[in-house]
């Protein structure tokens, strides 16, 4: 092996500048690393993209009094709603594969651009409060890097050898994950990621909202909900970011209950790092283990917050 690819395998011991893809964007590349010919991504003209497209019925959008503009948006929000729920089998597919790499001690990386990637970094970064899981298994990476989370980064969605960067930096390993997220299944930080992830042989699963999308087609399964146009053409923050965050939190729900991180519905995992989720473990505690809130404060105490150990006391000291 030489000592550039070792390079690439070396994971880096500073997680936390390591999670967020820090890379200046560069002049837009495609799939290959070549520049495109035109500002267009792919052969498809602007008005043949599945997300480009206009909704009939919000023409006039700008003359709608403010009920009829709420009850447009909400009347598309449930389509998307339909949408998901019409590839449930994707879904499930992809959290039995997430689950086996989890369970082989691979990582999950979440990689996208602009409400893509902040949806990704959403709910990365809810699964180790919520199940306990470490930091580092289930990471982000956005383009533009953490300022992109707050406001928009010009450019940082063309540069696909940026998304290639960051995951060689964290060292991709075949055993990891990448869930590469774009509403138009045309974005080249979104494609950089999967084709790193095909070169390392990593598993490769992507969001869209068009099936037959580049995107789509460089992963070994694509979810992709059709939500049709948005209320406000080409504002895939609207349907398609809904669309994409419902898929996220029913890929790592769905995964950190199969790993056991859950007991019944409820978090066994969970971290009381505040005042509502030590209540919260209190309560679980007490449910579980079938005692009184003084008991179960005793039992976390015991069992220096961990909620699980602590209900497992609990039960043990029950069963005497």
């Amino acid at each position: 092996m030489s000592s550039g690819h070792s390079r690439r395998r070396r994971i880096l011991s500073d997680t936390r500048n390591a999670m967020w893809g820090l890379y200046p964007a560069s002049p837009p590349f495609s799939l290959t690393g070549d520049r495109p010919k035109s500002g267009r991504m792919g052969k498809k003209r602007d008005d043949e993209i599945l997300t480009e497209s206009v909704l009939e019925s919000t023409r006039n959008l700008d003359r709608f009094s403010v009920d009829e503009i709420l009850a447009a948006i909400h009347r598309e929000d449930c389509r998307a709603v339909d949408a998901v729920g019409a590839v449930l089998p994707e879904v499930a597919r992809a959290v039995a594969a997430l689950s086996l790499v989890l369970q082989g001690g691979g990582r999950w990386f979440n990689v996208g651009a602009g409400t893509s990637g902040r949806m990704g970094a959403i709910d990365a970064a809810e699964i180790p409060p919520t199940f306990g899981y470490p930091l580092d298994r289930v990471q982000a990476v956005v383009a533009g890097g953490p300022q992109a989370l707050v406001r928009s980064v010009e450019g940082a969605e063309d540069d696909a050898l940026a998304a290639r960067r960051a995951l060689r930096e964290r060292g991709l390993l075949p055993g990891d994950a990448v869930v590469a997220i774009s509403a138009s299944g045309r974005t080249p930080f979104a494609l950089g990621a999967l084709e790193e992830a095909r070169e390392e042989g990593a598993r490769r699963i992507a969001i869209t909202c068009d099936p037959h999308s580049p995107l789509a087609k460089a992963a070994e399964i694509a979810i992709a909900p059709l939500v049709g146009p948005e209320v406000i053409a080409g504002s895939t923050r609207m349907k398609g970011g809904l669309a994409q965050k419902m898929v996220l939190h029913l890929l790592s729900t769905a995964v950190m209950v199969r790993l056991g991180r859950v007991e019944g519905n409820l978090m066994t995992n969970l971290r009381p790092a505040s005042s509502k989720l030590a209540r919260r473990a209190l309560r679980i505690v007490m449910s579980l283990a079938g005692v009184s809130e003084e008991e179960a404060e005793q039992l976390l105490a015991a069992s220096r917050g961990r909620v699980y150990e602590a209900v497992a006391l609990g039960r043990r000291r029950r069963r005497r």
